[in-house]
Order: structure tokens, then sequence, then C-alpha cells
């Protein structure tokens, strides 16, 4: 991966901004800017842009680049209005990101193509001051190096899933597809990969319940969970124990199922930092007030065995926050679940759910503990092309948010949100780009960054 670091060496006169910025806007005191390619294809590729505000706050903002290469283009860009003349390329604030406080920092990106070389741009400007720039990768990650290992137990503080140094972190990982068609992806290798290729923080393990899951071999499924779970811990990773209800979306329906398999993996792994629990996968066809009994009711069995561990509870809509029924968090904020350490599960598919999704993930972030248990790079049926931009922005969005996600999936599933190509699992490789799809390249490429664990 290509890290491109600029710092902003001094205050400098403000030139005029272009109209894209209206008013025009003060200069920061300090930046720093940094440039990443995280992925490129034949004559094209991914960028990611951050901007970090070191100086006094700024309200609206203008960066520029200049394109080393004239076959360099910007194709599509997100959060940002972006433009490009020639070899200068602007990317102006909008409405929700135009105040940068001393610190805060901003995530663009865009798509590109080009012909030729790729080479990284050059001439970095902000608001109309020049900046310099030097190649500087990030410090290692502290403690041993595994996410559990620095982190230790989790739990809720606020709206922020918190580590043992009481600081906000965020998980980035995959989640499974059912254990009862795609075991064969879950084996030594691909575990070893997740871990320290992928760079995983997590392991969601998807078990359903109905679909030849859980209800047709309890004991059997119960033991697969519990091994995924070690095989995890032995790796510093952290594991979600999904109990992947989907039909019927009742989740009441399932409720004495519920109450064995919980009461059983939580007696059983009680004594690990690295398990959370996600009773519910995706309520549907229900009221928050169904969804919120069902809660109330199998929390605290886990809890009689398993008193510290956060829990994450599936909200109405397809775990939309009840935007796919028409609703929004507000229900929710209203009447929460009575209990403490948990989060509120929300779901998306980037090719169907944008801006109107994103606005309420941006809102509900500073009222509800959210966790993305499972999303998707392509449409809500699983499959389709990827939609590139819509996925930038949704992990743009958590990153700036801090809140946690499991991609779906870490399988060879001949759709469209499969991680690897068909028969991958039969083989050893997880993470060459031979066996890589699409959506496979751009989560190994977002996954694998370094993460940012707090530890004072």
């Amino acid at each position: 991966m290509k890290r491109f670091l600029a710092l902003l060496a001094t205050c400098a006169t403000v030139l005029g901004l272009t109209a894209l910025t209206g008013p025009q806007a003060a200069a920061a005191a300090g930046c720093r800017v940094d440039y990443t390619v995280a992925s490129q294809w034949q004559g094209g590729f991914q960028a990611g842009v951050r901007i970090t505000n070191l100086g006094a706050p700024v309200s609206g903002w203008t960066l520029g680049f200049t394109m080393p290469n004239a076959g360099q283009k910007v194709v599509q860009g997100w959060n940002a209005t972006w433009s490009q003349s020639g070899a200068t390329v602007t990317a102006a604030a909008v409405d929700w990101n135009r105040t940068l406080a001393t610190g805060a920092t901003v995530d663009l990106g865009f798509t590109g193509s080009f012909t030729g070389a790729n080479p990284e741009p050059t001439a970095f400007t902000l608001n109309g001051v020049a900046c310099t720039g030097s190649v500087e990768e990030p410090p290692p990650t502290p403690g041993d190096g595994t996410p559990v290992g620095v982190n230790g137990q989790l739990h809720v503080c606020g709206v922020n899933l918190c580590n043992q140094y009481d600081r906000p972190v965020q998980l980035r990982g995959m989640s499974t597809h059912g254990i009862q068609w795609f075991s064969r992806c879950y084996n030594t290798a691909s575990l070893d990969a997740l871990a320290k290729d992928w760079r995983s923080d997590l392991l969601r393990i998807a078990m359903y319940v109905q679909e030849d899951g859980y209800e047709t071999d309890p004991a059997g499924f119960t033991g697969r969970v519990n091994s995924l779970v070690d095989m995890a811990e032995a790796r510093g990773m952290y594991a979600v124990i999904d109990f992947h209800t989907l039909t019927p979306g009742d989740p009441n329906f399932n409720l004495d199922r519920a109450k064995t398999f919980f009461a059983s993996v939580a007696a059983r792994n009680a004594g690990k930092k690295n398990v959370i629990y996600e009773i519910a996968n995706e309520p549907n066809g229900v009221s928050w007030a169904a969804v919120k009994s069902y809660a109330e009711q199998v929390i605290p069995v886990i809890r009689a065995a398993d008193p510290d561990a956060v829990v994450i509870v599936g909200t109405r809509g397809w775990s939309s926050l009840g935007v796919s029924d028409g609703s929004n968090e507000n229900e929710v904020v209203a009447n929460p679940v009575n209990a403490t350490n948990i989060m509120y599960a929300f779901h998306f598919y980037a090719a169907s759910h944008k801006d109107n999704y994103r606005a309420t993930v941006s809102r509900a972030a500073s009222r509800l503990p959210l966790f993305v248990s499972e999303f998707g790079t392509v449409s809500a049926t699983g499959g389709g092309a990827v939609d590139r931009a819509s996925s930038t922005a949704w992990l743009d969005l958590l990153d700036q948010l801090k809140i946690s996600y499991a991609n779906w999936t870490y399988s060879d599933a001949d759709e469209g949100s499969a991680a690897f190509r068909p028969g991958t699992c039969g083989g050893t490789d997880y993470s060459g780009s031979g066996v890589l799809t699409e959506s496979g390249a751009l989560l190994k490429s977002r996954i694998s960054t370094p993460d940012n664990f707090p530890t004072s």
C-alpha cells in the first residue's frame, strides 16, 4: 500500500476559493494530508485522502493537488465536491464536513483512471496554502500486536465500544457465511490468513437457526461455534457469536432456542475476553416492541453466566434501526432495551442503502451505541456488482465515527458479496490477489491497514 504524508509547513496568505465553496474560508494554521492508494487495477485505481487539522478551527475548506501524469483523471469522488481542470484537482467541503475543529479529521476519496504510470499526486494545498510532504509509515500497534491482547475485555462506555483502558475503539473484520454451508472455509489456513494477512480484529460466526442450521442439530452447531471462538481467541481476534435469525423475522419464534443456546455458550465462554454476543441477526416484519421484549428475556440468560461481555441487539427492518420499515432511530432512543453494556445492530448493503441510511447512522451515532455487525458492498440480495463509491463512503463514515464492522462474507459463495472466488476454500490461499473478488480486495485493503487502539 502506498501512503503519502503531506505536512503544511507554515500559515501563508489565503487565496480566494472557487465558486464550489461559497464564501471565502479561513486557512488552517497547520494540517496533515494522508494520501493512500487502497487498490489498483488495469487502468484504474481507488484512493483515499485524509485531512487532519493541526491548527485553529476551520469553517470551509478546499483541498487542491496536482496529478503528475496527464493521463490521471478523477472519475468519481465522495465526501467532497470534486473537480479537475487539466492536472489540477480540487475537493471542496460539503455542508456536513465544512467545519474542522482542531485535531479533527475528514476522509475523502475517489476512483480514478490512468494511462501509463500512476504516481502519487503532488503540490497539496489547503485553502491555497502550500503543503510539503514526506513518506511516513504509522507507528506499530502497541502491546502484543493482537486486538484482544491490546484491548482486553471490551465494554460499552457512552455511545462507544471501549477497551480495557476505557478508550473508544473500532473493530474491523469479516463475517462467515452460514457455517452449515461453508464450513470448509473456516480452517487453520483461512483463520491464519484472516488474522495475519488481513489483520482482522474480529470474526463474526454466523450460525443460522433455520435453513438447515441450529434447529437441526443444537449440540453439533453449538460445538462448531465454540470451536471457532477458540480458533479466533488463539489468533488474538474477537469472536461475534451471531444467532442468525432471518426467516421467520420475529425473533420471539426462536426465543426458547435462543435461551438454550446462549445459556450454553455463555457458560462455556464466560472466562474469555474475546466474545461478543449478537442475539438476533435481522428482525423483520415485526415491531420494535417485540424485538425489545425478546432482548429483555435473552440478555439475562447471558448475564447469568457471563456478566461482562458486550451484547448486540438487532433492530427493526432487517437491523436498519427501522429505516427499511419507514421508521428511524427515534423508536429505539425513546424506548431502549432495559439492559446495560449493550449495542444496537445496524446492517446495510452499499448498492441498495445510501444517503438516507448514512444520514440515520450519522444522527444515531451520537445517541446510541452502534455496531455494524453485517454489511455488504453489493445489493441487499447479496449479489450484483460492487458499488465501490457507496462502499467507500460507508467505510469512511464508520471510520470517522469509530463504529465497528463485519463484512459479509469471508467465503467463496458464488455471489458478489463473497470475498473469495468460487473454489477458493478448496485450497490454502486466502490472501493472494488471484483468489480475491473485487469485494474481497476492497475489504482486505481497508481491514489490513494498521489499527488505532489507544492504551492511555
